[in-house]
């Protein structure tokens, strides 16, 4: 080929270059925009991405999070017909049928979740696949759980609930209104049964009796307990007496609680006796959170030495156990498992998994009332090996109030992660491992739920079956009780707390807390 061939091929070919830049496609920006979008899963509300589900729970509906004009979302997994919705609406509202059908069917297998978003123009975006887990392990049927506004000193309603997770049913255990608006707390339950179980009462006018349900049957108890624990065995009740201050700080979270004397007992539900066993009850320290293990052989608690009000923020607690045997009733030796000193911190709530391997339990900066602490964390301790860490699961806001379910597959906690002032109850899998996976949020049917809602969730406990006493019989155990149980070795009931007299609204204290006379505000 001679030079002027060369020319021309060369002249050609920077000819066709030009041409085909000319007539290539420039990708306009929402075109760019779109080919992100679809290369990202969509923005939901509540977060139900990457998570692990019982095949029993009701739909997780919810609202997708991106601007259109009409919204299309398909859910499948391996087996089964899909789930298909098309709606105007970006709240997603999951048929109730098809979804127990597509998740029974599935257990073990990814579900998947498709969504496509109408644009104003009129062009569809497909976003990134939502893929979530089906657990093969079912979640316990019912949550138990009191609601009430996050209030300072006074409350005007609050009460104990229970919700059918596998719907959206939730029903009254006994609101305050049907007993001169006293408090409700800290409700307890033998073995994940609401056959046998047992809460507080405080209240003006019905005193400060603790309520027991023993096989279905109720008495009123004329004793005053704080947290209460079942030995698995159904005949004693490991409980805290304490003397608890609720005080206030000016900057973040402004509520705190001062525990100035507390100590542990074993009330005796066979023969109506209380015991104070020296172990548990140490002059010298504060003791209280008792918990016993799921095979009765120790109880757990936490353990602080006794300080001035103060000195509140030096308040730390160790997480202790002691051994048991029931049949013998003696008492070992005390063991500490995490140590206030070696730590710098506050070990509060332990509570064992039933299977008997890990023990779940919270740590803070200071105190035992971690509700009120932004610091504190669920942390896990393998009983075999006595390792523990700090789940992964925590946020920056306070977690607290956990619960195992009974095949000690799922943990439920209360946190306030969405808002940093209300508690809503969150679920985690956890596998054989002590591998924890990522939380979601109590479903509901509206999506929106949690945005307009202003009652805080506190002491979720997981149970197999409905509490099936009625409301109207609880009531009466407390206001005209049929039945009344007083033990041998109680001490006299302290006086009600009065609070401000004449107001229209009754005192009390949220979350838990039992109130002294006392008013403190230490700066």
């Amino acid at each position: 080929m001679n030079a002027a061939a060369c020319v021309s091929l060369l002249r050609a070919a920077a000819v066709l270059a030009s041409l085909a830049m000319v007539v290539r496609p420039h990708s306009s920006a929402a075109e760019t925009e779109k080919d992100a979008a679809s290369a990202r899963p969509p923005r939901i509300s509540p977060d139900y991405t990457g998570v692990v589900l019982p095949p029993n729970i009701a739909p997780l509906n919810f609202t997708v999070a991106e601007p259109g004009k009409r919204y299309r979302v398909t859910i499948r997994s391996a087996a089964g017909r899909p789930i298909e919705l098309s709606s105007r609406d970006p709240s997603v509202a999951i048929p109730a049928k098809a979804w127990k059908e597509l998740l029974r069917a599935n257990t073990g297998q990814a579900l998947y979740v498709d969504v496509a978003v109408q644009t104003a123009e009129g062009t569809w975006t497909t976003f990134g696949t939502i893929t979530n887990t089906i657990a093969r392990e079912d979640i316990d049927g019912f949550l138990v759980y009191r609601l009430l506004k996050p209030l300072f000193n006074i409350y005007h309603t609050m009460g104990i609930y229970q919700r059918n997770l596998e719907t959206f049913e939730e029903t009254e255990v006994l609101a305050n209104t049907r007993i001169d608006s006293g408090c409700l707390n800290c409700h307890t339950f033998l073995n994940h049964s609401p056959r046998s179980m047992s809460f507080n009462v405080r209240s003006i006018t019905c005193g400060n009796p603790m309520i027991l349900v023993r096989n279905g049957e109720v008495a009123r108890t004329s004793f005053t307990a704080g947290y209460m624990s079942w030995h698995p065995s159904g005949r004693l009740i490991a409980f805290s007496k304490n003397k608890l201050t609720q005080f206030f700080h000016t900057v973040g979270e402004c509520r705190d609680v001062f525990d100035a004397e507390s100590s542990l007992a074993i009330y005796r539900v066979d023969s109506n006796v209380i015991v104070n066993p020296p172990s548990i009850a140490q002059p010298e320290m504060l003791e209280t959170w008792p918990s016993w293990s799921p095979d009765g052989r120790h109880l757990y608690f936490c353990s602080a030495p006794k300080l001035p009000q103060e000195r509140f923020r030096e308040v730390r607690y160790s997480l202790m156990r002691v051994a048991y045997d029931l049949e013998k009733d003696s008492w070992g030796a005390l063991e500490t498992l995490v140590s206030a000193e070696q730590t710098g911190r506050s070990a509060a709530q332990p509570r064992v998994s039933p299977d008997g391997r890990y023990l779940l339990f919270c740590i803070c900066k200071y105190g035992s009332f971690p509700i009120y602490q932004q610091s504190s964390d669920l942390f896990l301790m393998d009983l075999t090996t006595r390792q523990y860490r700090r789940l992964e699961i925590n946020s920056e806001q306070s977690e607290s109030w956990h619960c195992w379910s009974s095949n000690s597959r799922w943990i439920v906690f209360s946190s306030k992660r969405l808002d940093g002032l209300f508690a809503r109850p969150h679920f985690s899998y956890v596998d054989e491992q002590g591998k924890v996976q990522k939380p979601f949020i109590l479903p509901q049917k509206d999506p929106a739920f949690y945005d307009s809602f202003i009652k805080t969730y506190n002491v979720p406990e997981l149970i197999r079956e409905p509490v099936a006493v009625k409301p109207e019989e609880l009531a009466r155990a407390v206001v005209a009780p049929a039945r009344t149980l007083t033990p041998e070795g109680a001490q006299p009931q302290e006086k009600p707390h009065t609070g401000d007299e004449g107001g229209a609204e009754k005192p009390g204290y949220d979350e838990g807390t039992r109130p002294s006379t006392a008013k403190s505000r230490p700066r």
